[in-house]
């Protein structure tokens, strides 16, 4: 039975006098790098006077190492903990609330309620931002804290604030705790309760359910998908859109004209069918986003033992990718002008983005390669700004030669 020697870390390596250049151990000369050399039988640690020799100690640091306990790891493994001056503070909360997501996240909560047909006044918008952008912080920093030994493990999250000990996990709590009470707070008084529960809603499925799941079961990334397209119903209700059918609010269909006379009334825009249509678009993108990005971390996921479709089947991972860019097809082109979100020229200029993006899933699908998971991945990162931006362009009820003019100089020549 063997036992790996305790002196061997990268910290000593970069803290020591300059060794040979390929040393990966204190006992081990550069001429004799093989794999048995970094271990040492249990025997070998019952004679004293064979024990290894530890790195010498900077001259900086041998004061703190005398008050070391007897016994206790050389001060060489240890560097000083940076102090968290304002500047650097901001920087780890920003990065315990994964800025880059938190601004993925309120952008598309402020489509929901540029699609919206209701007006919004600027203390509604900011509000809704600023309340979104504190839930999206809380749900961010709880996973982070569950998951501290498990980023520890992988190459792309090691260097998170908890893994490296910028900020103690009290410190990280604190921040969640008043970060997941302020957001809904504001969304409540400001907004309107139902944003507020949609808020608290997101975090627990985030926080708790998806984070949970990611130990245990691949259905996690389907719950991932329900807290994606969580955020733009926010953005729908924060201008007072319902998300239910009622006998005030039934679900109404807008038809092509050609098959329908009836003109279509701009009061019956405020229809849960819309509501609806932006969840499935927001769900059905994240699988072909997040599944290819997740084919391509696979030995990461597999090695912090996470449960993730890309691990255990990686053809069926590619399979769901598929299904879901086809399933965008139907909902951009007959699902949302149905409800009333835009006009059927959406159905139209819709296609172009969707063909490209099913073919880079039908290539990835085919190849299950990371080339072609890499693909899909950036065209998934170009396609939901390019859907969001057609669709408040086909906006219904939004006249866009009006707003630069155009209509007002025809109507004055032809007068």
């Amino acid at each position: 039975m063997y036992t790996v020697c305790r002196y061997v870390c990268q910290s000593c390596l970069r803290t020591a006098a300059p060794l040979a250049r390929r040393s990966h151990s204190t006992l081990v000369s550069p001429k004799s790098l093989t794999f048995s050399s970094f271990f040492f039988h249990n025997g070998y640690w019952n004679t004293p006077s064979k024990a290894p020799t530890p790195l010498p100690v900077p001259s900086n640091r041998r004061r703190i190492a005398q008050a070391l306990p007897v016994g206790s790891a050389s001060i060489a493994n240890y560097k000083p903990t940076e102090s968290l001056t304002p500047r650097r503070l901001l920087k780890v909360y920003a990065q315990l609330s994964k800025s880059r997501l938190t601004t993925l996240v309120v952008l598309t909560a402020m489509s929901g309620v540029a699609l919206s047909p209701l007006p919004a006044t600027v203390p509604v918008l900011l509000a809704t931002a600023l309340g979104t952008t504190l839930c999206s912080a809380s749900a961010n920093t709880l996973n982070q804290i569950q998951e501290v030994p498990l980023d520890a493990q992988m190459t792309r999250t090691r260097n998170r604030p908890l893994v490296r000990r910028a900020i103690s996990p009290v410190h990280a709590a604190g921040f969640a705790l008043v970060t997941g009470v302020a957001g809904p707070a504001i969304l409540w008084t400001m907004v309107n309760p139902v944003t507020a529960i949609l808020g608290v809603a997101n975090i627990a499925l985030y926080a708790g359910a998806y984070t949970y799941l990611k130990r245990t079961s691949i259905v996690n990334t389907w719950v991932g998908a329900v807290v994606g397209a969580i955020p733009p119903l926010m953005g729908w209700t924060a201008c007072g859109g319902h998300l239910l059918p009622s006998s005030s609010y039934p679900i109404h269909t807008f038809l092509p004209s050609f098959l329908s006379d009836v003109p279509i009334d701009l009061a019956w825009i405020d229809n849960p069918l819309a509501a609806f249509a932006l969840f499935m678009l927001l769900y059905s993108w994240q699988f072909p986003h997040f599944n290819a990005l997740s084919h391509l971390l696979r030995g990461s996921y597999a090695q912090a033992g996470y449960h993730m479709l890309s691990t255990l089947s990686p053809s069926k991972n590619a399979l769901v990718s598929l299904r879901h860019s086809l399933l965008l097809i139907p909902i951009c082109s007959v699902l949302v002008p149905l409800s009333g979100l835009t006009t059927w020229a959406f159905a139209l200029t819709s296609l172009v983005p969707n063909v490209v993006c099913t073919q880079a899933a039908w290539t990835f699908w085919r190849s299950t390669g990371e080339k072609e998971a890499r693909k899909l991945f950036y065209h998934c990162l170009w396609y939901l700004p390019v859907i969001l931006g057609l669709m408040m362009f086909h906006k219904q009820g939004v006249d866009w030669l009006s707003w630069v003019g155009w209509k007002q100089d025809e109507e004055r020549e032809s007068a």
